[in-house]
């Protein structure tokens, strides 16, 4: 297998920690869809990143479901719950995490527009996204461990990605000082080699 993406992707990330968590080493394509030479759009039609190429050369595509399928290929390690009321859960963490990572590549890319064409109500809009977002997340976590309690899921994985992703483009969002549970859930995380050996960068 291989997976497409790039560094800075958080998305890609996120994908990557899977694979590591799970033991499982495939090639890493850097790609990015911005790039005029980029191969994405003639492996995934909607043109985006990541996309994982299955050894039958069958591209899944959308971060979310490249995750399940990788935890459902081995059973060590599961990141993904049976399916019941807990599954849902962790699922809507990663909804949320996503969310965040929506917003803040959103409003990331409006910023870099010219002045003129600038919408300064978008990039307020999304950051309001991420404010309120990190508020419920932090209610949610509380004083637990990991977003699920005593154990690292999926959720944790999606959340410590959307907080890797503000501190890379955000780092004015000061959500460290306004959310310690989450600074103290993320410098957990940081501690793993997933998520250390795949910080962000340009």
């Amino acid at each position: 297998m291989k997976l497409i993406g790039s560094h800075s992707s958080p998305y890609t990330r996120k994908a990557r920690i899977v694979l590591a968590e799970k033991k499982i080493e495939v090639e890493f394509v850097i790609d990015s869809p911005w790039l005029p030479e980029s191969t994405v759009p003639n492996i995934n039609p909607l043109g985006k990143i990541p996309v994982l190429v299955l050894d039958d050369e069958t591209p899944l595509f959308d971060s979310r479901v490249i995750v399940e399928y990788i935890d459902n290929v081995t059973p060590n390690n599961k990141l993904f719950p049976a399916p019941n009321r807990e599954r849902i859960e962790v699922k809507r963490w990663e909804a949320l995490a996503d969310g965040v990572c929506d917003a803040a590549v959103s409003a990331l890319l409006e910023s870099r527009r010219p002045k003129s064409q600038k919408n300064n109500d978008w990039i307020t809009r999304q950051l309001d996204k991420v404010t309120r977002s990190l508020e419920f997340m932090s209610e949610e976590l509380g004083d637990k461990p990991f977003c699920m309690g005593t154990h690292l899921s999926m959720a944790d994985i999606a959340v410590g990605t959307a907080l890797g992703y503000l501190s890379f483009r955000f780092p004015d969002i000061a959500w460290q000082e306004s959310h310690p549970n989450l600074d103290k859930l993320n410098s957990k995380l940081l501690q793993r080699p997933s998520f250390a050996d795949t910080v962000p960068k340009d």
